[in-house]
């Protein structure tokens, strides 16, 4: 049975299901305290991170290299592009919302207004929750800008890094953290794959102690 331990906010934990989802490949989710560092979870991942999956007679963790093992050994529908230069262009993006984004946005929004409340660190430091909310319109900007210029963020063809993307703007969505109103061209572009199949399960996550906006699970926001 493959499992997947991981938190339902976690854009890391998101993009492997989404990546799971999309190759119809049926997971058992198992919610992770990651931060009270239980010793069986450390045995599992001894980084002490979440997303972990056991699969393929694997435990496996990081989720760009789950992501991609997953493509390679099941790669219909195809996630990665097969030219060097495209893959190469995904492997950028995928590593500008994993760093990049999250260094400035989701880990100054999400953590400071969720994580920290769940995991009992205390509140939110306002300094970091205006530097996240100044840093996404940036972002937003330049995704809007790659989106004049190609179909879906790397290229003609739909790829992990708009799943990276995704995973990242939806688990700031639900604590109604993007202004979808800053450019059509994103909003028209997450309408789309939000649309998938393969999100379907992640517009169901409830996190208690907080309630998403009305548009969240809305594929026609």
């Amino acid at each position: 049975m493959t499992r997947l331990f991981h938190v339902p906010l976690s854009p890391f934990c998101r993009k492997v299901r989404l990546c799971l989802a999309e190759k119809k490949i049926e997971v058992e989710l198992v919610e992770e305290h990651y931060w009270e560092q239980d010793p069986d979870f450390l045995r599992r991942n001894p980084a002490g991170k979440v997303p972990v999956l056991k699969f393929d007679g694997l435990m496996m963790a990081e989720s760009t290299a789950i992501c991609e093992y997953i493509d390679e050994t099941r790669p219909d529908p195809p996630l990665i592009p097969r030219e060097p230069k495209a893959r190469y262009e995904m492997r950028r993006l995928v590593g500008w919302f994993d760093d990049k984004f999250h260094n400035e946005v989701t880990s100054r929004l999400l953590y400071e207004r969720v994580n920290k409340k769940v995991t009992g660190e205390g509140y939110p430091d306002s300094r970091n929750v205006k530097a996240g909310a100044r840093a996404i319109k940036y972002h937003l900007d330049y995704m809007a800008w790659l989106l004049d210029h190609r179909r879906w963020l790397a290229g003609d063809t739909m790829t992990l890094a708009d799943f990276a993307a995704a995973a990242h703007l939806s688990s700031l969505d639900y604590i109604s953290d993007v202004d979808w109103d800053r450019s059509a061209t994103v909003k028209d572009w997450y309408a789309k794959i939000k649309s998938r199949p393969a999100f379907r399960s992640i517009l169901a996550d409830q996190i208690p102690g907080f309630r998403p906006p009305p548009h969240y699970a809305d594929l026609d926001f």
